[in-house]
C-alpha cells in the first residue's frame, strides 16, 4: 500500500496550457482526479507534489477539491529551493502562495535560493526517497522536463516496491472523448 504519493509531470507550457480558462485544463484535471481517487481508494494518505506551474499545481488543486470526499487526505507542496517562483509574474507568484497556504504542509528542500542544478537533483532525490509511489502526467513518447523525474522513479521501481502510474497522451485523449460525450448529454462537470 502506497501511503505517500508523489504527483508530478509536465509543466503548463509543455502542454500548451496558458491560463486557468484553457480548454485543456478540465481534461487534465479530470485525469488527475481519476488517478488520485484510485490512489485514495488504495490507501493514499499524503499527496506530495512540487510547486511548478503545471501538473504540480493542478495536482494540489485537484487534491484540495478531493478533501470534501476524503477529509483524511493530506497535501504537501515541496519547493526545490527557497524563494522558488520569485521571478514569475505577480499573478503566478500569488497563485503559488495561495496554494501553499491552503495545503497541509509546505517546505523548501534547500533553504537557500537557487544556486545550481544540484539543488534540482537533490529535490528529485528527496521526493523519491520520501514517497512510496508516483502518479505522473507523462508520456515517454513526448519527453519534457518530467523525463528526469520519470527516469529517477523508474530506477527506484526495480530496487524497491515503488509503483509508478502514468497519465499518458492516450489517457488525455480518452478523457477528452468522454468529457465531450458527457457535455453532449448535459452531464459535464467542470473541475
Amino acid at each position: 500500500m502506497a501511503q505517500r504519493i508523489w504527483v508530478t509531470g509536465y509543466r503548463a507550457y509543455e502542454l500548451n496550457v496558458f491560463g486557468n480558462k484553457d480548454k485543456k485544463l478540465p481534461i487534465i484535471k479530470y485525469c488527475l482526479k481519476q488517478a488520485l481517487t484510485a490512489q485514495l481508494d488504495d490507501g493514499m494518505e499524503w499527496l506530495i507534489t512540487g510547486c511548478d506551474q503545471g501538473t504540480d499545481q493542478w495536482a494540489a488543486e485537484v487534491g484540495l477539491g478531493l478533501k470534501k470526499d476524503y477529509p483524511e487526505l493530506k497535501i504537501a507542496m515541496m519547493a526545490p529551493y527557497a524563494n522558488f517562483g520569485n521571478r514569475w509574474q505577480e499573478a503566478s507568484q500569488a497563485r503559488l502562495a495561495e496554494l501553499r497556504s491552503a495545503v497541509d504542509f509546505t517546505a523548501d528542500v534547500s533553504h537557500e535560493g537557487y544556486q545550481s542544478g544540484r539543488q534540482l537533483a537533490a529535490y528529485g532525490t528527496f521526493m523519491s526517497e520520501h514517497t512510496d509511489g508516483a502518479v505522473m502526467l507523462y508520456d515517454t513518447d513526448y519527453p519534457g522536463k518530467a523525463k528526469f523525474s520519470y527516469e529517477r522513479v523508474q530506477n527506484l521501481s526495480s530496487s524497491r516496491k515503488y509503483n509508478v502510474s502514468l497519465i499518458t497522451m492516450y489517457d488525455l485523449q480518452e478523457a477528452a472523448t468522454t468529457l465531450a460525450e458527457e457535455a453532449e448529454n448535459g452531464r459535464f462537470q467542470d473541475f
